[in-house]
């Protein structure tokens, strides 16, 4: 079997299903869980610092681990960073046998800090049964040295080890999320799989073609063909994308929506165009205009009732947030206390012959399942529970496209990256 601990909502799980293979889960999280019983997949639900290792021993091909970052992630206190010697004195002692954890955890700032240590605990157990044949570990890039530590105790059992910094962006996900990933093989040397994106496209070459542009937001989501969900424009609203309603008291609420947006590229600059609409007010929000406008026909000429707008996706409400462009990938996606971290925002970027120019929509939060198909997750993934937590699902996990360029060579499977279907 392939063991995946800290489990979470199945990025890792959603992988390998992909690949054709299943593992088991640990999860705590109990809408986690339910997420990953929606989607098939194997889950025992249990805390993994209890669960014993006996059942797995004899069994275990592949371990899988993203202990939970929020000790050490920017988007928290980082308390990790100061309890990182004690997370480093676990492991070491975990690698010998000696459990030292309760401790070392009465001395931590975080007591979820020790968690990075519990893989640990699981590989010297299958160790002594020449288990497991291969093992992928990823955290946030901060946990790099915690990962280095792992590798020279790996190496020391007769593993190949890589470590080190991955950005998402370069296998295809349309998001420069950046993690420490750890590659180990009893059976082949560990490396990094080679990289099939680029921030620029790279022409061919004697040795092949070249690798691809970064996957921009505005293709993941579909925003710009014919037949998928455009941004939503409503007054003093911005793009939706999906299904969910608006939150409660932030707009108008859809049906005193006026206008509806189509998305479409023009040059290097996208834009949204605002039409006068013949349709009741309700329905033109929903469903839009599907008139088509042939890419080599002149722009349509703008006056006071359309205008041109820029959307962009803020990554947090934090002074420094990463502000993207609907043209490049998303950055990094983390979601803390409050479910509209991420928003989509606009700013003009032609202004239309009238006395009084409108006024700038409003931001408005990224839904679930825009924010799942920036993580490569199908568009109509089971996500569980309330929107809080249903974000808090989708900022932990490991982005499935990146997981199955990690995991296919341990696999001896061919990867094919049109299966991870994004937008639908």
């Amino acid at each position: 079997m392939v063991l995946d601990l800290f489990a979470g909502p199945g990025g890792w799980s959603h992988a390998l299903t992909v690949l054709g293979v299943r593992d088991i889960g640990l999860e705590w999280d109990e809408w986690a869980c339910k997420a990953r019983a929606a989607a098939g997949q194997l889950t025992i639900r249990s805390d993994v610092v209890r669960y014993p290792v006996w059942p797995f021993l004899g069994k275990t091909t592949g371990l899988i681990a993203s202990p939970p970052c929020q000790a050490w992630s920017m988007a928290g206190k980082r308390l990790g960073l100061v309890d990182q010697p004690l997370v480093h004195q676990a492991v070491a002692d975990l690698a010998t046998g000696l459990d030292t954890r309760e401790r070392l955890l009465s001395a931590c700032r975080d007591e979820r800090s020790l968690l990075a240590a519990e893989p640990m605990r699981y590989l010297h157990a299958l160790n002594h049964g020449g288990q497991p044949e291969w093992v992928a570990m990823e955290e946030v890039p901060e946990v790099l040295p915690l990962w280095r530590q792992y590798a020279a105790v790996l190496r020391g059992w007769g593993f190949s080890v890589w470590t080190g910094i991955l950005n998402a962006a370069d296998y295809g996900v349309p998001q420069t999320r950046r993690r420490a990933i750890l590659l180990a093989s009893r059976v082949r040397a560990a490396e990094p799989p080679p990289p099939t994106h680029a921030r620029a496209a790279e022409p061919e070459s004697l040795f092949g073609p070249g690798r691809a542009r970064w996957v921009s937001m505005a293709e993941a989501l579909g925003w710009g063909a014919t037949d998928r969900p455009v941004p939503t424009v409503c007054a003093g609203g911005g793009p939706g994308g999906g299904p969910e309603p608006f939150p409660s008291g932030s707009r108008q609420t859809l049906a005193n929506a006026r206008d509806r947006g189509r998305w479409q590229p023009q040059g290097a600059v996208p834009h949204v165009v605002l039409e006068p609409q013949t349709r009741g007010a309700g329905w033109t929000a929903r469903h839009g205009t599907r008139a088509a406008t042939p890419a080599d026909e002149p722009a349509p000429t703008f006056t006071s009732k359309a205008t041109h707008w820029k959307w962009s996706l803020r990554s947090n409400n934090q002074a420094n947030a990463t502000i993207r462009s609907l043209e490049e990938p998303a950055g990094t996606l983390f979601f803390g206390h409050r479910a509209n971290e991420c928003t989509w925002v606009a700013e003009p970027t032609t202004c239309p012959i009238a006395a009084q120019p409108p006024a700038v929509p409003e931001p408005i939060r990224i839904t679930a399942r825009e924010a799942g198909i920036l993580q490569t997750f199908p568009a109509d993934y089971p996500w569980a529970g309330n929107k809080g937590q249903q974000f808090s699902q989708i900022g932990n996990a490991v982005p499935p496209l990146l997981a199955a360029h990690l995991l296919a060579p341990h696999l001896r499977v061919p990867l094919n990256p049109n299966d991870f279907t994004l937008a639908a």
